[in-house]
Parts: C-alpha cells; sequence; structure tokens
C-alpha cells in the first residue's frame, strides 16, 4: 500500500547547487567541448539584454560557482575573475534596448545567447541553455535547461558573466544619466527608477520604449545627443 504523502512543509529548504555531471554524461557521449549560455537583463526597462557563453576546464572549476542571483556582488565579481582567469573560453553579446524594442525580449535574449555561443573561440559541440527554449541558429547540438544556472556549472559561470558584464555597462550608464541611479537598480522597476522617468522622461536608445509603463502610458521618449552603440 502506498504511504500517503505528507502535506507538512520542510524544517529546512533544500538547495540545490550547480554540478558538472550533465557536462560529464555529455563528455562520455561524445558531445566536448560543453558550453553553457544565460543572459542577464531580461526584466529591466533599460538597458541591453546580455547573453554570455563559457567552456570551463573539466579540471579546472572554480569552486562556489552558483546562480548568479543567489551569490553577492562581490561573490560574483570574484567569480567573474576566476572564470576569465580558467575557462576555456568565454564569450559574451548583447542587444540593445533598440533591438529588444523591434522584436521582443524572449527573441532578443535567445538571440544575445547564440550570438554569444558563435563567439566563443572554442567551438561546442553541445551547448546547455538556461530556460526552456533552445536559441535558434546555433550550429551545434543544443539543450535547454530549466533552472540550469542552479543544476549546471557551465550555465552558472555564463550567469556570473552576464550578470557582471551587464551590471557594469548599466553603472557607466549611470555616469551619463545621474538623475536615474542606473548604478543603484540596474534599469529595474523600482521606485527611485519610475520617480526619475516620470521627472525626466525615459531615454532614448536606453529604455525600453515597448515596456509599460511607456507602452501604456505613452510617454514621449527623449532624444539623446550621445550614441549607445556600445549597448549594442
Amino acid at each position: 500500500m502506498a504511504r500517503a504523502r505528507s502535506d507538512s512543509p520542510f524544517l529546512f529548504e533544500m538547495v540545490e547547487k550547480p554540478d558538472f555531471s550533465i557536462e560529464t554524461k555529455a563528455i562520455a557521449e561524445g558531445l566536448w567541448p560543453v558550453a553553457g549560455m544565460d543572459e542577464a537583463g531580461r526584466g529591466p526597462l533599460a538597458g541591453p539584454v546580455v547573453a554570455a557563453a563559457v567552456v570551463l576546464d573539466p579540471a579546472n572549476i572554480p569552486e562556489g560557482l552558483d546562480d548568479s542571483k543567489r551569490l553577492t556582488h562581490l561573490q560574483r565579481e570574484a567569480l567573474f575573475l576566476k572564470i576569465l582567469g580558467s575557462a576555456l573560453s568565454v564569450s559574451m553579446a548583447s542587444i540593445s534596448a533598440e533591438g529588444i524594442d523591434n522584436s521582443n525580449i524572449l527573441k532578443a535574449s535567445l538571440e544575445a545567447m547564440r550570438r554569444a555561443a558563435a563567439g566563443l573561440s572554442l567551438q561546442p559541440k553541445l551547448a546547455l541553455a538556461d530556460g526552456r527554449d533552445v536559441p535558434p541558429g546555433l550550429t551545434c547540438e543544443g539543450r535547454a535547461l530549466i533552472k540550469g544556472d542552479q543544476r549546471s556549472q557551465s550555465i552558472a559561470a555564463a550567469s556570473i558573466v552576464a550578470k557582471v558584464m551587464r551590471d557594469r555597462m548599466m553603472c557607466c550608464c549611470g555616469g551619463h544619466h545621474e538623475h536615474y541611479g542606473f548604478e543603484v537598480h540596474m534599469g529595474y522597476a523600482t521606485v527611485r527608477h519610475r520617480t526619475a522617468i516620470e521627472a525626466h522622461g525615459p531615454v532614448a536608445r536606453l529604455h525600453r520604449a515597448s515596456f509599460a509603463p511607456f507602452r501604456l502610458g505613452g510617454v514621449e521618449v527623449v532624444e539623446e545627443e550621445e550614441s549607445f552603440a556600445g549597448l549594442e
């Protein structure tokens, strides 16, 4: 007779840590190199979506790799340097706010991951993507892993690289547009950010015009003289 499942909550939340088991299995199947791919910046009102692709060295994997959202700023920065110093190949790509507006955030995120994978100096035979979708146009086999940044160390490494690079981009934007506080909220819809938009209007080519509140509020985008080509 089957035992009834308890409806009592767990005393402690089980935290899943990424490992290299998925990659090890792929290597045994002859699918090497293996790249992990992830993106940062799907939700913000401003700035690019940034993706990274990473091929880790199986013999030299940095300790502490995890989903970038579960790490502190200092932990991400330290791991970022370790990844760049130890990985066999690292590549980054971004799609600007204009590119997001011209398609949609899902397509832009997948395209950024595809570009990141294409930019690797060591071309993978398998690319592992965080989420539910495989980026179209990959030159190798692709597999999507839900919560991949909590399961695969390669994807976790990519999530850290993408997050650190995007944060640095937004800090630069904060230096050009001091009213908005991009260096603090990274473009997310915080009270400070929304208040700044109401007071000063959105910034052309930096704010995502297809996102609410711009699309719903019909706020006119203020043109700026600066070029944001670095965010393309």
